[in-house]
């Protein structure tokens, strides 16, 4: 029976924690084994066989070393050593990571380990901190030093993961000389726009391919509603800050006349909300897919204004529930939708994002044209799939 290793930040919950739960279920239903590695703060129930790395201590005293010196990633010692003899004692025939960074594991031991065997490695990008000396995206402030070849300087250590000294040279540099020394190494992005990203850096030699996340589309389809007396237009975020977009909510707030549309953001914290402008409602982050869905179903659109984003999963849960996209026009977002299902703006036009939301108001796109993109595109069953056909290629190979 073939063995596979997930290892990502999360276990069940969140974007990539349901992705890897996903994955395991498929390779399981072909008889294999599955384990999934991960960290201690966004863990949630999962039917796989689960490696905690470290306590939630351990997660913040590595998030305090990453603040204080830029080592993120580069903490959790002990732990890793650990880890690593657990990989030994499972010896799975196929690992797949997903997000190595988050507070949790040593990359630079678990890589030195992984340059030594010749298991193969699978590694999907779900944003571009491995070939970057610090930032998961660098879009927002259209920053090439990582693509010049070398990092330095670095304009936005105040994001994830943020620091107060810049090692961001050390970083690039150590990243470089042990991610790229792994032979049997085969990269997954999640987006065109990230491969043609990769395809620039120093994992440009490597194997390549673009496997689309999915969506539950069973739990995320079209609910029946009673239609509020005004539309309202929906936002969701895992987390809110000024690169999702959250202020430029506040100016989408202001221009759009509160007689006629009421707006609604989910994912806020209680102090977010708190401090929430007139005429915006604001939810906390739900686990709940059901209440989610019935929240896209609902809106008049999902406005999606992120400055970051490799392949956002909420345009794909709206579609699912037959909503309109609107959103700018950056990374992989726009790649979800087309003229039948969305609307695409340049960063930071809100004035645009308004015109769109009147137009859609006026002249309302197909519900069914979105539902079937999702249908067509984003079924995570076939999706995913798409990684049980890469790991018995692998294997293949091996014999």
């Amino acid at each position: 029976m073939p063995t596979l290793l997930q290892i990502d930040s999360c276990l069940g919950v969140g974007s990539t924690g349901r992705i890897t739960e996903s994955i395991g279920s498929l390779v399981k239903e072909r008889g294999w084994d599955c384990y999934v590695a991960h960290g201690s703060r966004y863990v949630g129930h999962s039917e796989l066989k689960s490696i905690p790395v470290v306590n939630k201590f351990g997660e913040y005293r590595h998030a305090l070393r990453s603040m204080l010196f830029d080592d993120h990633g580069l903490a959790s010692v002990r732990e890793t050593k650990k880890f690593i003899e657990k990989i030994k004692s499972i010896k799975p025939d196929i690992i797949q990571l997903h997000c190595v960074h988050g507070y949790y594991l040593n990359y630079q031991l678990l890589f030195e380990y992984l340059n030594e065997i010749d298991t193969p490695v699978v590694w999907t990008f779900h944003d571009c901190w491995a070939f970057t000396g610090h930032c998961a995206h660098f879009d927002a402030v259209e920053c090439s030093r990582w693509y010049e070849g070398e990092c330095g300087n670095c304009p936005i250590l105040g994001d994830y993961p943020c620091s107060i000294l810049d090692r961001s040279n050390r970083n690039y540099v150590l990243k470089r000389n042990l991610f790229t020394r792994k032979e049997n190494l085969h990269i997954v992005a999640v987006s065109q726009w990230l491969s043609s990203l990769v395809k620039l850096s120093f994992f440009k030699d490597k194997d390549l391919r673009v496997i689309n996340n999915g969506v539950d589309l069973q739990a995320f389809r079209p609910f029946d509603y009673n239609r509020q007396t005004k539309p309202y237009i929906l936002g969701v975020a895992s987390s809110w800050n000024r690169n999702k977009g959250l202020y430029d909510f506040y100016k989408i707030r202001q221009k759009l006349p509160i007689e006629i549309y009421d707006v609604v953001l989910v994912g806020l914290s209680d102090k977010q909300i708190n401090n929430l402008p007139a005429g915006i409602k604001g939810l906390t982050r739900t686990e709940s897919l059901e209440e989610l869905a019935k929240l896209y179903s609902g809106a008049l659109a999902l406005v999606n204004p992120t400055y970051s984003d490799s392949f956002p999963t909420v345009n794909m849960e709206a579609l699912a529930c037959g909503t309109t996209v609107i959103t700018y026009r950056t990374g992989g977002s726009p790649e979800i939708i087309d003229e039948n299902t969305g609307y695409v703006v340049d960063c930071g036009d809100v004035d645009g994002i308004i015109s769109a939301i009147t137009m859609l108001k006026n002249n309302p796109l197909s519900s069914n044209a979105c539902r079937d993109r999702a249908l067509k595109l984003f079924n995570k069953e076939e999706r995913f799939m798409d990684y049980i056909c890469l790991y018995e290629d692998l294997l293949k190979e091996k014999i």
